[in-house]
């Protein structure tokens, strides 16, 4: 308890502070001296700092991984990114993720930037190729509508991990190729990929396993980093799965899914089954109750997609109905 009201704390006080350091040359001064800001497609003040500092969020550049059937320290139920290109499978539990958000990978031959942003759980994967060139990811340490913002390492322009669109930056304007995976339980993929790479904890000094917003998608509202309007007729907090067909994007309620078991959407089928724990409810992520995994194809093929808050796809697509 008191540590939630220790960070609540922090938010507000976050949230006061923001507004006025949404400055570049204050920036310039934080390790941005390479960023364009001359460049943008966003209000700099809708960038709020998330606390830590350029890098503060250490992203994983050289990840090594163990096969999964010899992982034994991860439970079951626990959620993993699962990700295959070109025959080749890897999974990145969230344990992990949470601490990194970022993995930068090559993955059956091609360059991969592996994201999970835990205030809006949106895991999403793109290939780390711009304009033809190949760069790494890290953590500006900003935010936007709660949001995690990277930064490419050629250019340090800024990127929306939500939409994969840089904002701030040279680069700006252009947008990263997302490429389709699945949230699935370590058992699930273990069972069906034995051989299957797991990524390794890359810190001694990390709690992985250990979620550090514990009870945070319980609450009715996110963290004051969100500053935006809230979605009407559904919790801000609640799941929603958003369908990305390439320009096209919509979302549907987990809750809706979970309770049809199968939906389908104009010729896109959403499927729901139990069997993995939420990685932002209890303390330790192995305790989280079971949200289920879900499954997005079309054509029998895999779609973009990702599971977020309500708040976070309202935020990005204001004019896009949930279906609830």
């Amino acid at each position: 308890m008191k540590r939630l009201l220790a960070l609540f704390t922090l938010c507000l006080l976050l949230a006061f502070v923001n507004a006025a350091q949404a400055n570049p040359d204050i920036w310039k001064n934080r390790g941005w001296g390479k960023t364009d800001f001359s460049k943008a497609t966003v209000p700099f003040t809708e960038i709020l700092s998330g606390g830590p500092p350029k890098d503060g969020i250490p992203a994983i550049d050289e990840p090594t991984f163990a096969a999964a059937s010899d992982v034994e320290n991860i439970s079951g139920t626990e959620p993993v990114i699962r990700l295959e290109l070109n025959g080749e499978v890897r999974a990145y539990p969230l344990r992990i993720m949470t601490w990194h958000e970022i993995v930068n990978d090559t993955v059956g031959g091609v360059p991969v930037a592996v994201t999970y942003c835990p205030l809006c759980n949106s895991a999403i994967v793109f290939e780390r190729v711009v304009d033809g060139d190949e760069t790494t990811f890290g953590t500006t340490g900003m935010l936007r509508n709660s949001d995690l913002v990277m930064y490419d390492r050629k250019t340090e322009t800024w990127w929306q991990q939500f939409t994969g669109e840089a904002i701030i930056g040279e680069r700006t304007g252009d947008i990263l190729k997302m490429i389709p995976v699945r949230v699935v339980s370590f058992e699930s993929f273990r069972s069906e990929n034995p051989d299957g790479k797991v990524i390794q904890p890359d810190l001694a000094n990390r709690p992985y396993g250990v979620n550090p917003y514990d009870g945070y998608d319980r609450r009715n509202r996110p963290y004051p980093f969100f500053t935006g309007k809230m979605p009407e007729g559904i919790n801000p907090m609640a799941r929603v799965i958003v369908i990305r067909d390439g320009k096209s994007v919509a979302a549907v309620s987990l809750a809706m899914v979970r309770e049809k078991k199968s939906v389908d959407l104009d010729g896109v089928t959403v499927s729901w089954s139990e069997g993995v724990n939420s990685a932002l409810d209890t303390r330790r992520i192995a305790d989280g109750r079971d949200v289920g995994a879900v499954r997005v194809q079309k054509g029998g093929k895999d779609m973009v997609h990702d599971i977020t808050f309500a708040f976070a796809f309202h935020a990005f697509h204001p004019d896009i109905a949930i279906v609830n």
